[in-house]
């Protein structure tokens, strides 16, 4: 049975880290300092298997009233497909009904149809969204 946690002292570090800067296309080289703030300052959901071993993670950037951003959403590969990522999202999404926010936002290169069946779309105006890059701070 899988298990998931909100317990920043649960994420295993060492395979986050791993997995984010050598197989997350946005996050390729991200420094073992940048996953542990990452984790400390936002709201980290694990996924664990029977074993006790981390095969998932996503995070919430949130102010648990009106906003969220969702990142860092990786499942395992050889977990893929079965049905991890529609565990691990659902306990995010349930989150964030319960907290009543007004808006999630996140970004994605290859998993619209995922996000999709949860509501997401893209955004009507996107001349309302603005953002700003440091091209010179690594992943």
């Amino acid at each position: 049975m899988l298990e998931i946690s909100t317990d920043p002292a649960a994420v295993d570090l060492d395979w986050l880290h791993d997995r984010l800067s050598t197989d997350a296309y946005w996050a390729l080289g991200r420094s073992v300092e940048r996953v542990q703030r990452l984790v400390a300052n936002s709201l980290p959901y694990s996924v664990f298997d029977d074993g006790g071993d981390q095969i998932a993670f996503a995070r919430l950037v949130t102010d648990r009233t009106t906003f969220a951003w969702l990142s860092d959403v990786y499942v395992e590969r050889s977990q893929r497909g079965k049905g991890v990522g529609k565990l691990l999202l659902d306990r995010v999404m349930a989150d964030a009904d319960d907290w009543g926010l007004r808006r999630m936002a996140l970004a994605t290169g290859d998993a619209h149809d995922l996000y999709r069946r949860y509501g997401f779309a893209s955004h009507p105006e996107p001349d309302q969204w603005m953002e700003k890059n440091w091209p010179t701070h690594p992943a």
